[in-house]
C-alpha cells in the first residue's frame, strides 16, 4: 500500500493550485496616498517638466538617440499611462481621507452628545442646589432670630436689642 504525503490529508478538502497574490489593502492604500501626495506636489511638477525637456530635447537634437520621432507618439503613451494609474490611486486616497473623516465626524458627534449630557446634568445639579440654598437659613437670618428669642426670655437683652435701645435714646442706660 503506498504511502501518503504527510501534507496530503483525506479529511479535509483540497487546497486549489491557483496562483493567488495576497496583498494588503491597508499597505496598498498608504502607499496610494503617499503617490497621490507626491503628484500634488511642486517637487514632482519641477521633475517632470525636466523629465519632458529632456525628453524633447533627446528626439530632436540627439540623431542617434531618437527613439520616438516628433509626434513623440512614445511620451504621450507614457502620458497617458501615468494619467491612468495616477487618477485611481487618487481617488482612492480621496476615498480612505473621506473614511477618515466620517470616523473623527462620528467620534465629534458622541463628543458633543456627551458634552450636551454632562451639561446637562451640570444645570440640573445647579437648578437643584439653588433651590435648597433658597430653603437654607441665612447668617443674618438666624441672628436676627436668636436676638428675638433672646429678647423674649425674661432678664437677657441682646445686643442688637441694646443697640437699638441706644440709637433711639442716644446714650446708653447705667
Amino acid at each position: 500500500m503506498p504511502e501518503l504525503l504527510s501534507r496530503r490529508r483525506l479529511d479535509q478538502p483540497r487546497m486549489p493550485r491557483r496562483f493567488t497574490v495576497d496583498f494588503d489593502p491597508e499597505l496598498f492604500g498608504q502607499i496610494s496616498e503617499r503617490v497621490a501626495r507626491f503628484l500634488g506636489t511642486g517637487k514632482f511638477l519641477f521633475w517632470m517638466t525636466v523629465f519632458v525637456i529632456s525628453w524633447i530635447a533627446m528626439n530632436l537634437f540627439a540623431v542617434g538617440l531618437r527613439w520616438d520621432p516628433y509626434p513623440f507618439i512614445l511620451l504621450n503613451l507614457a502620458f497617458s499611462t501615468q494619467a491612468s494609474y495616477a487618477a485611481p490611486l487618487i481617488l482612492l486616497a480621496q476615498n480612505r481621507q473621506d473614511d477618515r473623516d466620517r470616523v473623527s465626524l462620528e467620534e465629534d458627534r458622541a463628543r458633543a452628545e456627551q458634552t450636551k449630557a454632562d451639561t446637562e446634568y451640570l444645570a440640573r445639579e445647579l437648578a437643584a442646589l439653588r433651590l435648597a440654598i433658597g430653603e437654607v437659613a441665612t447668617r443674618d437670618y438666624l441672628r436676627g432670630e436668636l436676638d428675638r428669642l433672646r429678647d423674649e426670655l425674661p432678664g437677657t437683652e441682646s445686643a442688637g436689642a441694646r443697640r437699638r435701645r441706644q440709637g433711639a435714646d442716644g446714650r446708653e442706660d447705667a
